[in-house]
């Protein structure tokens, strides 16, 4: 064998499972990525927010979510109080290389007055306990997990995996894009939602068992940040759903950016929105996500195309990303130039184009996007302003959920699929708990001990 362990991917996924093959003195462990090493990386580009070390959301925001009720899936393998003990001492890894020491939503009583408030708004409030990291303390905590694996595992970034190689239903190794095959034990797939389309490839090919994800699509809204300042003061990131009146479709808020800033994102040409913030420096805003939740059954089984579907109608009708103020969508006319410049909440994304959301999302989606915008006005008075910031689109591309053991493993001997390209996961912090278990089975293996189940 060339290595012992393969890991795809150079996200939080596959930091951690690296991490946890170093504290265990395994040797032979490679790491490829598509992207650039963390010192190349400097956001000049939108894809090169997404690819290279660290991945997507460690390298840009960092929100770790200290909680069994949201970030993946990993609740179907474990009950809860060991669910949360794993997710706590991952936590702590994050810590040991730099995280800041203040959590959020960790006060009872005032999480309680909010979830109360909630309620009387028409929506469910999940309580979560936040440590924020900051994007520009992700770099800094990135370059320390770097350091520590030098000398440990050799690390391959601008090296793009093109196939899995399989035999007799255990796994044998990866062919890269430039031809060579590589050969290992053990391959741990985590490519991260920029590789969730690669990824539904691979499953398909190999015949794994796959259960079709919903598809998440919505707006990431933008408003001053005194309108929100009074939740996200307390629970940082407040995680809302709501069942919309007209077509009682699940509606949710994601990544909530209090002072943040709105980004663009990249992905195979497709140009979608995100956020982000500082755990210091601070604009005007707040920015969230509204999603709403899809999910298709026969004979349609491909979300991922969907969702990349809308996020190409929005390109082609605004050249990238679109941004409305409400006030627009409700008088059914497009925005403009001169119509934002007078726009009280100032864009903080400069590169989104004026337009008409209409034109972009079905009915069904806008219309749940609006109610939700109105019962979070109940809850946040403000938010439901003609002065309030659409940007379109964001799409979650979360792959075909893989079907795996509690250790990770997939039905091919030997091969791990973990983290959110894999559908297992939805968020860093359970992204990077699936690579402590992959990690931790392919030690005990390797050492001929029990695993640590």
């Amino acid at each position: 064998m060339d290595y012992r362990v393969i890991v795809v991917g150079c996200g939080p996924a596959g930091i951690f499972t690296a991490l946890t093959l170093a504290e265990n003195d395994i040797d032979g462990v490679i790491l490829f990525d598509q992207g650039c090493e963390l010192e190349d990386r400097e956001r000049r580009g939108a894809r090169d927010v997404l690819c290279g070390w660290g991945g997507a959301g460690a390298y840009s925001d960092g929100k770790l979510n200290i909680s069994a009720e949201v970030g993946g899936y990993l609740s179907d393998f474990f009950e809860k109080n060991k669910l949360i003990q794993l997710l706590r001492n991952t936590d702590q890894i994050f810590v040991k290389y730099g995280a800041p020491n203040r959590v959020f939503g960790d006060s009872a009583v005032s999480v309680e007055e909010i979830a109360d408030q909630s309620r009387l708004a028409d929506l469910e409030f999940i309580p979560t306990v936040i440590r924020h990291i900051g994007t520009e303390n992700c770099k800094l905590i990135l370059n320390n997990m770097r350091k520590a694996l030098e000398g440990k595992v050799e690390v391959k970034t601008c090296s793009q995996v093109q196939s899995l190689l399989a035999e007799d239903g255990e796994i044998r190794g990866v062919k890269l894009t430039n031809g060579e095959v590589v050969n290992s034990k053990f391959v741990v797939v985590a490519p991260g939602r920029v590789g969730a389309n690669w990824m539904k490839g691979e499953a398909d090919a190999l015949g794994l068992t796959t259960m079709t994800s919903p598809v998440d699509i919505g707006v990431r809204v933008e408003v001053p940040a005194t309108i929100l300042k009074r939740i996200t003061d307390i629970t940082y990131e407040p995680k809302l759903i709501f069942y919309s009146k007209t077509f009682d479709d699940k509606v949710r808020t994601f990544c909530m950016n209090p002072y943040g800033e709105v980004v663009i994102e990249e992905n195979e040409g497709i140009i979608t929105v995100n956020g982000h913030s500082y755990a210091k420096r601070k604009s005007d805003n707040s920015n969230f996500a509204i999603l709403v939740s899809s999910t298709f059954t026969e004979p349609f089984r491909d979300p991922i195309a969907y969702g990349r579907y809308i996020a190409r109608l929005a390109n082609l009708l605004g050249g990238g990303a679109i941004v409305q103020r409400l006030g627009d969508l409700l008088a059914g006319r497009r925005s403009t130039r001169d119509r934002i410049e007078h726009c009280l909440t100032r864009p903080t994304l400069l590169k989104a184009t004026p337009g008409d959301l209409s034109f972009v999302f079905p009915y069904r989606h806008l219309q749940s996007i609006i109610e939700m915008l109105q019962a979070l006005d109940r809850l946040a008075p403000g938010v439901y302003s003609r002065h309030t910031l659409l940007y379109g689109v964001e799409v979650k591309f979360y792959s075909n959920r893989i079907e795996v053991s509690p250790e990770m493993e997939t039905k091919v001997k030997n091969l791990f699929a973990i983290g959110d390209g894999a559908g297992i996961t939805r968020g860093l912090l359970q992204a990077s708990a699936s690579g402590v278990l992959a990690g931790q089975a392919i030690s005990s293996r390797v050492k001929g001990t029990p695993s640590n189940k």
